[in-house]
């Protein structure tokens, strides 16, 4: 794996916090100090492709000048996660206080952000059927963070948390009674990325907004006066909208079909819902949206599928949105697709002047999710001695 040698020592700083944002083959991180009105970033970077021989890793200061730059494999995120570590040694003359985890699902009983305790990892490994693609990572990761960091606090910031606002009519699933009273509800997700946009727009932010986090996982969220009412995504990340390789919503009977047909188990199910669906199985075998883009420019007909299939299900989630609003007095695109697409966007918003949303309603706001867990952590830590 090639390097790229120091190009600066990064200034000394106290308080530090050190941010993990892990997805399903990437890694994205942050330490971040105490600034004059907020949390501001010392040191940020990126893995993608873990597991993969393009696997690439990027650190940057915070002036985006590169520290490191690698390519090549890295087995895992705890791989990945020990090698952002020794650059943070080697750049840094002080150790982080504090290590901030987005953790997915906090299942049931994990409603608020908080320190990381033997019981949080106990209620962590009794949820994981309710994210067995994600809990089981966050685990692992917290694991490698603590044995790399064993003097800084561990947090859990949950991704659900955000939506406990909603009201039942959103949260409740229309299922016998014991399935709500055993945790089987809508809980909702990206929830930090929308934080991280509610604290974007301050008090300019409108009594009524769509968000649409579009990136291999994606939703929207409904919110009224700054507080999520509904959202796509619903017990697990696999439900809503069709993403990169989930499948989103399907009809219930479908799984009712598969199991008498094909006998499929409960793994087999997991790995076909989640790995093997969504713009992967409409394109004949393709997630990347940039590389679905040139296929369809060129007329590839599957990839034409896939990009309308998946735009034309969230300008429905949007139209359903501004309907229960009652209006819209704006529209967010954020996440990697939603940031980066003007092909996606473009099919996404078409029609929609008809529901009022004119295009200096529509906004493109990055993400900030490893701030927005920075903020939760400083918080958590309280006031500095």
């Amino acid at each position: 794996m090639a390097g790229l040698s120091v190009r600066e020592k990064l200034p000394r700083k106290d308080d530090l916090i050190f941010v993990l944002n892990s997805g399903s083959s990437s890694l994205k991180f942050g330490i971040y100090y105490r600034g004059a009105t907020d949390e501001e970033p010392l040191l940020t970077g990126s893995t993608d492709g873990i597991g993969h021989k393009n696997g690439t890793l990027r650190v940057y200061s915070s002036a985006r000048k590169p520290i490191l730059q690698r390519e090549g494999i890295l087995e895992s995120q705890s791989n990945a996660l020990a090698t952002v570590a020794e650059a943070i040694r080697k750049h840094m003359d002080a150790a982080p206080v504090a290590v901030g985890h987005r953790i997915v699902h906090g299942g049931p009983r994990l409603l608020t952000h908080q320190p990381i305790t033997p019981q949080v990892l106990d209620e962590l490994r009794s949820a994981i059927h309710f994210a067995p693609l994600h809990i089981p990572q966050a685990l692992s990761l917290i694991a490698s963070a603590q044995s790399l960091f064993p003097s800084g606090t561990q947090f859990a910031c949950f991704d659900d948390v955000f939506h406990q606002t909603m009201p039942e009519v959103a949260s409740h699933l229309p299922l016998p009674q014991r399935y709500f009273a055993a945790g089987v509800r809508r809980y909702g997700f990206h929830g930090l990325s929308y934080e991280s946009l509610v604290h974007h727009f301050g008090a300019q932010l409108p009594e009524r907004a769509v968000f649409a986090h579009l990136g291999n996982g994606a939703s929207l969220c409904a919110l009224r006066n700054g507080v999520s009412i509904d959202t796509t995504m619903g017990l697990t990340p696999t439900g809503g909208i069709p993403m990169g390789t989930r499948s989103g919503d399907l009809d219930p009977g479908l799984f009712v079909y598969l199991l008498r047909t094909e006998k499929l188990g409960p793994d087999e199910m997991e790995d076909l819902i989640n790995r093997q669906s969504g713009l992967f199985a409409l394109s004949s075998g393709e997630s990347d949206v940039k590389s679905l883009e040139v296929r369809a420019r060129s007329g590839d007909p599957r990839a034409q599928l896939a990009l309308n299939v998946f735009a034309i299900s969230v300008r429905k989630g949007i139209g359903a949105y501004v309907a229960l609003l009652g209006g819209v007095d704006l529209l967010v695109f954020t996440g990697g697709i939603g940031e980066h697409s003007d092909y996606v966007r473009s099919a996404v918003t078409t029609g929609l002047e008809s529901l009022g949303l004119a295009a200096d309603k529509i906004k493109i706001v990055s993400a900030e999710e490893e701030q927005q867990i920075a903020r939760h952590c400083r918080r958590m830590m309280g006031p500095s001695p």
